[in-house]
């Protein structure tokens, strides 16, 4: 993982060099009605308050769980006993990428929605939220964070969640055996450039022309940037939009050219 002072050098360039975010000098009508209805949609939908009030619990639970990691490990957390509000703190997805989340997923409508990092379920419940009667299936390593993120859907009364857990690269596979096709998808759990390359290949066939499909943490460290380089570059990937904590691959083949962003965000 890159330090402190180095991410912020990082994002200090994207943030000069990024496109702002209200969509001037964006030619594409896909990205400009990506960054002014969703990117830019400054309404407080209920369901936030309902998943902010869920994290504010959480982050005064002090009970201690053992988690396993698979990926590259929290930044924070070297231990493997960790307390739910640690976890809360430092592992968790902001709410405002939480919520970009959910009005990516409230605009485009998604039926079939995959995560692979379920942490305590503050994203999937945004995910959820955003669309009841969506399939999705969302995936997590330990147990016992595994235990609590059920825990905390049935406190939101969520219905639609089903939760898989185990090592990806054991439980991948079988979970997509289980969609017709991926609408969404959100990969947010190893934090390292082979299983994520590795993740995003096994994904593609589930793909289709509507799919879209959300890296986190593309610049994590230099390993991390080299993957969302090479998966920009695929064949099959038509339109990047870099957030800088985050990157969304969009697979429409509209795009007759390839086309890159980076947007402040």
């Amino acid at each position: 993982m890159y330090s402190k002072f180095r991410l912020g050098s990082k994002y200090l360039s994207y943030y000069l060099t990024a496109s702002n975010n209200k969509g001037h000098g964006i030619h594409s009508p896909f990205v400009f009605e990506f960054v002014s209805k969703v990117l830019n949609d400054r309404r407080q939908y209920s369901e936030y308050e309902k998943v902010e009030n869920l994290r504010k619990r959480l982050l005064k639970d002090h009970t201690m769980l053992t988690v396993k990691d698979f990926g590259a490990g929290s930044a924070k957390d070297k231990t493997d006993k960790r307390t739910i509000a640690s976890i809360a703190k430092n592992a968790a997805k902001p709410a405002k990428f939480g919520q970009l989340l959910y009005r990516l997923v409230k605009y485009y409508q998604p039926q079939n929605i995959l995560e692979l990092g379920t942490s305590l379920g503050i994203t999937t419940s945004y995910l959820s939220l955003a669309k009841p009667d969506t399939n999705l299936i969302t995936m997590e390593g330990a147990s016992a964070v595994a235990a609590s993120a059920r825990q905390n859907f049935n406190s939101l009364n969520l219905q639609n969640i089903f939760l898989i857990e185990g090592n990806f690269d054991q439980t991948l596979s079988s979970a997509l055996l289980q969609m017709t096709q991926v609408d969404f998808a959100f990969i947010d759990g190893n934090h390292r450039r082979e299983p994520t390359e590795r993740y995003f290949k096994q994904l593609l066939p589930a793909t289709h022309n509507n799919t879209i499909l959300i890296l986190d943490d593309i610049h994590w460290s230099i390993e991390m940037e080299h993957g969302w380089e090479a998966i920009m570059q695929h064949p099959s990937v038509r339109c990047s939009i870099d957030l800088f904590f985050a990157g969304i691959l969009f697979f429409r083949q509209e795009f007759k050219e390839k086309q890159r962003f980076s947007i402040r965000f």
